[in-house]
């Protein structure tokens, strides 16, 4: 633990933005796996689970949460699948 008080408060929001690129990430995640298992089943509400993970996808890249490259590829993915 650091003893400089600019240092502590840096450890403390550091860890502050660490849970929250986590939480987003994960939420990324879980749209995804749900547009995904959507399409598979061919849900009726299976367009609104695609825009709203490509809406994840397009976040978490904008955020550099993931690579850009990553990011349009689970949205080609994700479009291929649902046409």
């Amino acid at each position: 633990m650091p003893n400089i008080k600019s240092a502590v408060k840096r450890v403390r929001k550091t860890e502050e933005v660490e849970h929250r690129n986590i939480s987003q990430k994960n939420a990324m995640r879980t749209a995804v796996k749900l547009a995904k298992t959507a399409i598979e089943t061919n849900a009726s509400e299976k367009d609104e689970l695609v825009s709203f993970a490509l809406k994840k996808v397009d976040k978490a890249a904008q955020r550099n949460l993931i690579h850009s490259n990553k990011a349009d590829r689970i949205k080609s993915k994700l479009m291929s699948a649902s046409k």
